[in-house]
């Protein structure tokens, strides 16, 4: 059985519209298998792809994409050419088609009744199942959509299909975000108090950053920690951060900082609140309902990185994370890393509050790792 399809796509995409001509091929809609995947590639690569290829890629370099955002632009326009919900294989075809044709090195694979869809990868993610071929690790992208599927139980077969030029790897990390139409945002009201005066904020918010990092995975702590405020949420929470603390030391800014991140947001941690590990970004942070110590950690890293630069390593537990400031002179019983001297700043809600250079009593005999190292 075959489909025409001849449409224009056209939709929004964060801060633009992304218009250009569909494909205009026959592609088999029969059921999965290797034969009938390998014939889907073969009458999708002799159509028209070109445009659509091109547009998509003009779009990426117009707009500055990073791969992550990417892909979710090639999501949405697979989902224009063949709905999710009609047809899922065919849905996750029109995907791989696109990336590798964008010139990543992505794959294939059929476990049982569904198809697995992999993408070269050598960062360090830890959260979805991958497989290694030739010393070339690839990540699952589309594992969310088979919750609860063991992938060591049901191993996948690859799909053999030889594209040439998709020899690129996909990157995870995220340097920027979309100038979002601003009035796409809403006004999130956020209060906490400091040395016994109340402070006020309304943050502008976009509801688009929950779409944009529903599946992303658990990266690096340097990846997600580093991942920016989109334009309007940053102009409205940064310069108002900044003229709260003008005037105070350093010390005392970051104080303030530590205890606005401590307390400004209601505290959950990530089993009760998404039923698995999830580390939100700074922007998710204040955005979320609820957030825990990763969060947290990634959220006055950035603001501290923002207002003051200052060196910083983020100390892993085995049951927390927090972080560590290199000032002048340190506070309290510092950590010692590389030559340096950093002060605890705890930045989660304890039993006690905390002060700069203390942690936890509970943590203080209990061994720990710098997992993440930031260096003006």
């Amino acid at each position: 059985m075959f489909a025409q399809n001849n449409s224009r796509i056209c939709f929004a995409f964060y801060d633009g519209t992304f218009n250009a001509d569909a494909l205009t091929i026959r592609d088999t809609t029969g059921g999965l298998s290797v034969n009938n995947i390998q014939s889907f590639y073969i009458n999708v690569d002799a159509g028209n792809y070109k445009p659509l290829l091109d547009a998509l890629l003009s779009y990426k370099q117009d707009h500055q994409l990073n791969d992550w955002l990417y892909y979710q632009l090639v999501r949405k326009t697979a989902q224009q050419i063949s709905p999710k919900e009609k047809n899922y294989s065919r849905y996750t075809l029109y995907k791989w088609f696109l990336m590798v044709k964008s010139g990543y090195d992505a794959r294939l694979a059929l476990a049982g009744k569904k198809i697995i869809f992999y993408v070269y990868n050598n960062e360090d993610v830890s959260d979805i199942p991958s497989y290694t071929v030739n010393d070339k690790k690839y990540m699952c992208l589309n594992i969310h959509d088979y919750p609860g599927t063991d992938l060591t139980i049901q191993p996948a077969i690859p799909v053999d299909i030889n594209v040439p030029g998709a020899i690129n790897s996909f990157s995870y990390k995220v340097t920027s975000m979309p100038d979002f139409t601003p009035a796409d945002y809403v006004e999130k009201d956020l209060q906490f108090t400091y040395r016994h005066k109340a402070y006020y904020f309304k943050i502008k918010l976009n509801p688009l950053i929950d779409s944009i990092f529903r599946n992303y995975p658990v990266v690096d702590f340097e990846y997600y920690f580093n991942i920016p405020l989109s334009k309007e949420t940053y102009g409205s929470l940064i310069p108002l951060l900044k003229k709260n603390v003008d005037g105070m030391s350093i010390k005392k800014g970051v104080d303030y900082l530590m205890h606005f991140t401590r307390y400004a947001f209601l505290y959950e941690n990530d089993d009760m609140n998404f039923g698995r590990e999830k580390r939100l970004s700074p922007e998710e942070t204040l955005f979320a309902q609820y957030s825990d110590c990763d969060d947290r950690a990634a959220l006055f890293f950035y603001l501290v990185k923002e207002i003051y630069n200052l060196p910083m390593i983020a100390v892993l537990y085995p049951t927390h994370i927090t972080m560590a400031v290199q000032f002048d002179k340190p506070m309290g019983k510092p950590v010692l890393y590389k030559g340096k001297a950093y002060s605890f700043c705890e930045p989660t809600p304890q039993p006690r509050d905390l002060k700069i250079g203390q942690v936890s009593a509970s943590l203080k005999q209990v061994p720990y790792k710098v997992v993440y190292e930031y260096n003006p």
